[in-house]
Order: C-alpha cells, then structure tokens, then sequence
C-alpha cells in the first residue's frame, strides 16, 4: 500500500508540472488560456493581476520548478531510500500547501475570482500534503523536531530570555492549559510532535509507559498541563509538588536563569494549590498517559516537628487515595531544598519513621521516592536501604544541587541569585553516580527513574545504560524548546537500533560504570 501511494504521489507532482508548466508557457506567450466553468472563474483576471507575479517571476513558473522538485526529489526517495529524500520531499509538500491556501484565499476574497488551472494545481498540492507526509511520518516528525529546534534556539528563546522567567512559566502554562482544552489544539500538537515506537514502550510497576521520557515536578504544579503533555510526545508526567496545604511560594525570586551554566534557579518552595483544589480540578479529567502526583510537607512554620509534618504528608496521601483523581502513581518528595523549618527526612530513622506511617494508608498505586543529590554515597546507602524495607516501588535521582561552587555552575551566574537551588547540567553529574549507585546495589527491588540535567538523547541514554528505566526533565525543555520530547525519542530509538537492542529495556544497566 505504502509503495503504491509513493507512486500516486509521483504521478501527482508529474501532473503539477504539466499544469503548472502550460500555465507558463502561455504567460510567456502573452495568451490566456480558456477557462469557463461557470460565471465565478476567470482565469485572465487572476493570471493578469498582481498577485500572479513575485518578484518579477510568475507564480506559474514558481509552480514548475516546485513541481519539477516535487517530482525528482519522489524519485529519488523511491530510488534511493535515503532519510534526506524523504524530508525534502515532505517540506516540498508543506511548502505547496501553504502556497496554494495563500493563493486561493487571494483569489477568492480579494480577487473573487478563480482560475481553473489554479485550483488544480491547489488541488494536487493539497493531495500531495494528505500524502507525502503521512507516508514518511517518521521522517515528518524528524524534520518537525529540527525546524522547532532551530527556531526556537534563534528565535524564540532570546525573545522569551528577554522576559522574567517567572511570568514565561505563568504564561506558557496558561498556553499549554488552553490547548489541552481543545481538540483542534490536542490534534495538531500530537501531529507535529508525538512519535509514538514500539521499541520504546514498556511496563513498570504494573504501569505502561509509551517511552521513557517523563516530566519532572515542580513544572506543572498547578495540574494543568496533564491534556497537553502526551501530546507533545511526553511518556509520563508528575504533576506538583503538591502539599496539604496549598502555598503561593516563597519570596521572589522563585525562578532564574542561567544560560552559560544550562540551569535554573530554583526557589518555589512546594508552590501549589493544596491537595483538595488540586484534587478537585483533577477529577473531572481523563488522562491519555500515566500521571503521577508528587506529594509533600507543606511548606510552614507550623510543622516545626517531624511528627506534624508526617502527619501533614499522610493526610494529603490519604486525600488523593479517596478521591478519584485516576493518578497511576506518587511521588515522595523529601528533598526539597527550598522549604521552611529545619525538619529532615534524610537521617535513617526519620526517614523509617515516614516511610512507617506512609505504609500503614496502604496506598494502591506505586510510591517512588524523589532523592536528594548532596547526600555522600554511604549517606544514600543508608537511606536506600531503609527505603527498600518499605512498600516503596522506586526512587528518583534526584532533586536540586545546592552547591554553589558546583564546577558546572558559573560563579558570575550563581552570584545573581543569593537564594534557591539550581537544576540543570549542574546536576548531571551527580545523578548519574547515584543511578549507578542505586543500579549495583538495588537493581533487583528498586525501580530508578533518572532525572538531572537531560538536554538531548545522548543524556537521557546516558541514565538509561546506568541503569534508570525512566527520565524526567524540565530544565532541558525550557532551554531547547517543546519539540526536545520527540528529540529525545527519536534518538533513543537511534541509538537502540545502534546497539542492536529490540526494546528499550535491554538497555537498562547495560553499561558497567565506577560508583
């Protein structure tokens, strides 16, 4: 079937170029072709305008060499099976049907007439579109990600650089709300940027993930990005910090930015709108991919004892447990460095105390705990093995660094910002040491979702082979830009196909590293 629609597609662009070229010839002939399919067409009114004419060169004659092009370049694709014949071939199809809606809409609101030839040409570009790019799909969604790439990184970003990242983040959420709330807006975003593979799918903790590539917390913790995400090609995706209590976080500034460091600073503090508002805009929802809910201690100087706090934490869990949020799994998030009060959740026994009262709700849905990543190895030890004790299906490497004299940090960018924590490449590093950690030492109880400083497939393949089933990102995306997702899995599957694995999670710990 694929072959035969290759085949109508050349066939196509030959019939364009035998249009588009009578068209001109007779303009260089000075003769207007006949053209009388009912009182609206008038193909001298529209060949002799001005719009027929850009540049100084007829639009006929545009129309020959795009066909022309169309037509080699199909050839060559069918020929050649080469990536690159592809994607020409796919943007020439984009490229016509922009220019044919152009000049129909021309025609008939500012014309109001049509020419006959024309909308055949219209017509073929239009079939061409529904085509070419449906046939080479995978081949649309890597071009899609280079052109996204290339314009967000020039063009975009320095724009939105220019703007307090704060107010970015509030709008760019208001955006990802909206088109999730719109099936037109749902459709094209998955068009352009989901990539759905099977070598990338697998089951975890009884959950199926459709790739690996998740969103972090602390980037959709008002719950209004859970319509959005899949769309943009996201496999999964946590949805707070979310506490108790809701906070509208700490004093600005609670975000910053810095560019030669790849990083953000970070200075929240759980910034969310409590368990009950957030359960409730939850509810009403269905979700296309597995959501997570990161749950933890509100931020307030009223829990000033570790007992208060634990009871705030299971009090919240004991909320989304009765409700019907139709979360897949919970986060634990401990490690936090932007809270208030001195409570601690790190030493051994605090944290067997949690993990103790947390067990007691028997909670029905898979825990994984967010990990802090300034703890020593034997500090994480300790706390990994308390962990496994518990009704705990996995940890997360990790949270913020908040070490300032981090070599990846640099210190003029550091400097700004005299409090928060920072995210990003700074963090790379260190996570990766820990999933190998966790990996060797606890591979057969606990799952590790790898999370710290992803800006490409290279990083998140990195954590992968160390021994992470999972990724999640945040600081990665605001860098590079949306289409960073289908980036990512792309190159995952690149890179499987490169070591020969069949499925994403033959390459789970396949790399041996010093931890």
């Amino acid at each position: 079937m694929k072959k035969y629609l290759l085949w109508l597609a050349l066939i196509l662009a030959i019939v364009g170029i035998f249009d588009a070229g009578y068209l001109t010839y007779e303009h260089f002939q000075k003769v207007i072709p006949p053209c009388t399919i009912g009182a609206f067409s008038d193909c001298g009114k529209v060949l002799q305008s001005k719009y027929a004419i850009v540049f100084g060169i007829p639009l006929a004659l545009i129309g020959l060499v795009h066909y022309t092009l169309e037509a080699v370049i199909l050839s060559l694709a069918i020929l050649k099976k080469n990536a690159i014949y592809r994607q020409l071939a796919v943007l020439l199809s984009v490229i016509g049907l922009l220019s044919s809606i152009y000049f129909v809409v021309v025609m008939l609101l500012i014309l109001k007439a049509v020419c006959v030839y024309c909308l055949v040409s219209a017509g073929i570009s239009f079939l061409l579109f529904l085509i070419v790019p449906q046939l080479f799909w995978e081949d649309r969604k890597i071009l899609t990600a280079k052109i996204f790439g290339i314009s967000y990184r020039y063009l975009f970003k320095p724009i939105l650089f220019l703007f307090d990242p704060e107010f970015i983040h509030v709008n760019m959420i208001l955006i990802g709300n909206t088109l999730g709330r719109l099936w037109i807006g749902k459709k094209i975003t998955n068009y352009l940027f989901h990539y759905p593979s099977p070598v990338l799918s697998q089951n975890i903790a009884s959950i199926h993930f459709e790739n690996p590539i998740g969103l972090a917390t602390g980037f959709d913790y008002e719950a209004k990005l859970t319509q959005i995400l899949p769309e943009i090609g996201f496999g999964f995706g946590s949805v707070g910090t979310i506490t108790n209590f809701a906070y509208e976080g700490n004093t600005r500034p609670m975000l910053g930015r810095l560019p030669k460091s790849r990083s953000l600073m970070v200075n929240k503090g759980y910034k969310n709108l409590g368990a009950k508002q957030t359960i409730a805009n939850l509810a009403i929802l269905n979700f296309k991919y597995p959501v997570g809910i990161s749950i933890g201690r509100t931020n307030s100087l009223n829990l000033a004892t570790q007992e208060k706090s634990i009871k705030d934490i299971v009090h919240a869990f004991k909320l989304f447990e009765a409700s019907n949020t139709g979360n897949k799994y919970y986060e634990l998030n401990i490690s936090c460095p932007n809270l208030h009060g001195d409570v601690s959740f790190y030493p051994a026994k605090n944290l067997d105390d949690l993990l103790i009262a947390v067990d007691k709700i028997k909670i029905s849905r898979p825990i994984f705990v967010k990990m802090p990543i300034e703890e020593s190895n034997a500090e994480t030890l300790k706390m990994l093995k308390i962990i496994a004790k518990h009704k705990i299906s996995g940890v997360i490497f990790g949270n913020l660094t908040k070490n300032r004299l981090n070599p990846k940090l640099d210190p003029a960018e550091v400097a700004k910002f005299p409090v928060g924590n920072f995210s990003g490449k700074p963090c790379f590093d260190r996570s990766n040491e820990l999933i190998s950690l966790c990996y060797k030492h606890f591979s057969s109880r606990l799952v590790i979702i790898g999370c710290g400083g992803v800006f490409c497939a290279k990083d998140a393949f990195e954590k992968i082979q160390r021994g992470a089933s999972l990724v999640q990102l945040i600081t990665g995306m605001i860098f590079e830009g949306p289409q960073l997702i289908s980036s990512i899995n792309i190159g995952i599957e690149k890179l499987l196909k490169i070591y020969g694995y069949n499925n994403i999670s033959q390459a789970i710990g396949s790399k041996n590293y010093n931890s």
